[in-house]
């Protein structure tokens, strides 16, 4: 109320001033009746304005939403489009392995053949083509060897001939196929797309073989021919029997003693030849020779030479040859078999008169081949 009463009494002295500046002049102006109204509105107006001014109020922006923005569809096309295989020329594709198994076990040194089937999975013919190693262990394993002519789609057994290491242990060969110009072709299907391998394990195991147990399995010739194991011992045409737990030169009475004596005759023989067995690596022969003792003990004129032979492939080889003669002790002998190693043999027993074959009661103690 107080502020409408204090705007009327300015309007109304506003009113007062204006109208005597309108008292009568020399040179009266034509005014507008309505034009000191307007005026004075406009000044309360002002002073309105000026008597209550006030702020505006801003408002925060609104928060922030996780509505992910939208993009425009792209239009998929109608149909997928189809790409065609380049042809390759030279290419391989194992099939599989056609012998030895992944992780089969071979004894130290032996021989054996590794082959694998490959398919010719090119557009070319195969033509001078090699199989070649490439990383690994080789084994012994020929590189290159050649591989026959072998047409697009057709199959081929690639072969290598191998001999396992010395040592225990797990051994891998990658080998790989050459073509004619040097390059190294991919395989499908092969290790990295590029090779195919063989893997084994070697490992000592020895079986041994025990030729006074075998004896009786053996094939006993004499220089006047066949005998049978077992004597008798007068049998002029020579004998092979056991002589187990009798004394022998040098005074014991070993448990496991095989008499091989030769025929009755100047440089008479006899041969034992045994069942095959497969040389383990490592594997030696071991025996004691000598000859059975007389009746009272003493020797005799025992002089004989024993021999230690093996048959391979229809041919005898010398292992080896020892004379001896009976002077009241024992030889003993010990051969390493490092040689024949791996090899499928059989071995020979063999005694020759040393001259005159009286009293050559030739006696192999304990014969056997073992691992030391």
């Amino acid at each position: 109320m107080l502020k409408t009463a204090r705007t009327i009494s300015i309007l109304t002295v506003i009113i007062f001033i204006l109208s005597a500046c309108n008292l009568p002049s020399s040179a009266p102006a034509t005014e507008e009746p309505n034009a000191v109204f307007t005026a004075a509105a406009l000044t309360v107006q002002a002073m309105s304005t000026q008597v209550t001014p006030f702020s505006t109020l801003t408002l925060p922006p609104p928060p922030a939403t996780n509505t992910a923005a939208s993009f425009p569809t792209l239009a998929l096309p109608s149909s997928t489009p189809v790409f065609s295989a380049t042809p390759v020329c030279d290419q391989a594709q194992f099939v599989k392995d056609m012998s030895i198994p992944d992780g089969s076990v071979f004894a130290p040194g032996a021989s054996f053949t590794k082959t694998w089937r490959l398919r010719n999975a090119g557009v070319c013919t195969w033509s001078g083509f090699t199989l070649v190693f490439d990383s690994g262990d080789s084994m012994n394993g020929t590189s290159p060897t050649s591989i026959p002519t072998v047409g697009p789609g057709q199959d081929v057994d690639l072969s290598v001939n191998l001999t396992a290491p010395a040592a225990n242990g797990s051994y891998r060969g990658f080998w790989r196929i050459r073509n004619a110009s040097g390059v190294l072709i991919p395989v499908l299907g092969g290790t990295e797309g590029r090779s195919f391998f063989v893997d084994i394990k070697v490992a000592v195991a020895s079986a041994g073989f025990d030729l006074h147990t075998r004896a009786t399995d053996a094939s006993w010739v004499g220089s006047a021919g066949v005998v049978t194991f077992g004597g008798p011992e007068t049998n002029t045409s020579g004998f092979a029997m056991y002589r187990n737990n009798q004394k022998v030169e040098d005074g014991s009475s070993p448990s496991k003693a095989l008499e091989i004596h030769p025929q009755m005759v100047n440089d008479g023989i006899m041969t034992g030849l045994f069942p095959a067995y497969t040389v383990v690596s490592g594997e030696h022969f071991t025996a004691k020779i000598g000859f059975l003792a007389k009746a009272d003990g003493t020797c005799g004129t025992g002089n004989a030479k024993f021999q230690l032979n093996y048959k391979e492939s229809g041919v005898l080889k010398p292992l080896g040859e020892w004379t001896d003669t009976c002077d009241g002790m024992l030889k003993s002998i010990d051969v390493d078999l490092t040689s024949i190693a791996g090899k499928n043999v059989q071995f020979a027993l063999a005694v020759l008169a040393n001259g005159v074959a009286d009293q050559d009661w030739a006696v192999w103690i304990n014969p056997q081949i073992k691992l030391p």
